[in-house]
């Protein structure tokens, strides 16, 4: 009995969030017409209930993560931050019109992925371990997927014509499957070793439960459908809040970005902690490379359905950001370690792209 009470006491953030849940459905109508402090203060609730919720997520898929090792661990974590980012993009699309939310989302995601999340963690791992090593064929491989993934998905559409849309959105769609379902058979078989990296100064992650693996799966399911029905009250009151206000028009990708975001940095950070860079890596690279290729053909399918194309050009200040992220990531990340200097050179680059989007030019 008393194992079940504290695995039930540990999903308080659930239960909270389906109570907050409840009272953003009674009262959202109520908060748009009131807009100001209460518009903001409910939608600030249901933001800190879904990310509560998407901890949970995390921490579940923390728990399947250490029981199947590298590479399974880190691709089920990065499949559950994904999984949520979808189901709320899936949902804010629903709302106002928004043709480049999708975009601006994985742009975002790509940001807080490479130079907030492996930035943070390369500066925490070298003030505490001075350098931390890496198989760098891992870095190798996510960065040459990266790097056409987000070719094909947000670079090549700019030259596509208009009505010929429908067409490369098949295309997209088709090749995007390919290249994950390909990368995924050579991280999981063929180049399985690429993405594992063990030395005598790494300190072991343990797993402390000892719950049926079923139990977290469970949670996790429940836990995102949670997510996307507060999507629901989150998209209605920021269509409210947004409209005809001189904030940022980035904000609700920012804000989807960091919800699937947030959990991977505290994994992230403690890997590092533990001289675990190679965990770092497959998070940061790997939940990029999956935000893309996972992200674009569900947006894109949907798009097809609808018969509504979508806007997946980068803007040239996006493309800059992207082709500086990519010149810096090659460069540090080509030897096999990592340290606090190339973490600083990161998260700078992360903290141009908070102060370009608070002066709205993202």
């Amino acid at each position: 009995m008393k194992p079940t009470l504290k695995y039930l006491r540990a999903e308080t953030p659930i239960a909270l969030a389906l109570i907050t849940m409840g009272l953003g459905y009674s009262f959202e109508h109520a908060a748009v017409q009131h807009g100001g402090a209460v518009l903001w203060g409910l939608l600030t609730v249901i933001l800190v209930a879904i990310i509560g919720v998407a901890f949970r997520i995390a921490h579940h898929a923390e728990i399947l993560a250490l029981r199947f090792g590298e590479p399974y661990g880190t691709l089920v974590l990065t499949l559950a931050a994904v999984s949520v980012e979808v189901v709320i993009l899936v949902v804010l699309l629903s709302g106002e019109p928004n043709p480049t939310l999708a975009r601006d989302t994985v742009f975002a995601a790509v940001m807080f992925d490479i130079n907030g999340i492996l930035g943070l963690a390369a500066i925490v791992g070298g003030m505490k371990h001075g350098s931390s090593k890496y198989n760098v064929d891992s870095a190798n491989s996510f960065i040459a997927m990266l790097l056409v993934a987000i070719g094909i998905g947000m670079f090549l559409p700019d030259f596509v014509p208009s009505e010929k849309w429908q067409v490369y959105s098949v295309f997209s769609i088709g090749i995007m499957a390919i290249m994950y379902l390909g990368f995924l058979r050579l991280q999981t078989v063929e180049h399985r070793k690429f993405f594992e990296y063990s030395s005598d100064s790494d300190e072991e992650a343990h797993d402390e439960t000892h719950s049926p693996n079923a139990l977290h799966i469970g949670f996790m399911l429940f836990a995102i459908v949670l997510v996307g029905l507060l999507s629901e009250v989150l998209s209605v009151l920021l269509d409210a809040g947004l409209a005809g206000s001189d904030l940022p028009k980035a904000i609700p990708a920012v804000l989807v970005a960091l919800i699937s975001a947030s959990p991977e940095i505290l994994t992230a950070l403690k890997a590092a902690q533990q001289d675990r860079m190679q965990t770092t890596i497959n998070i940061a690279l790997g939940a990029s490379l999956a935000t893309v290729l996972l992200t674009l053909p569900v947006i894109e399918a949907i798009a097809l359905y609808r018969g509504e194309p979508i806007v997946m050009a980068l803007t040239t200040v996006q493309g800059g950001m992207l082709l500086l992220t990519f010149l810096t990531v090659m460069n540090n990340l080509h030897d096999g370690e990592t340290n606090a200097i190339e973490g600083i050179s990161h998260f700078a680059l992360f903290a141009a792209f908070i102060a370009l989007v608070a002066v709205g030019v993202i």
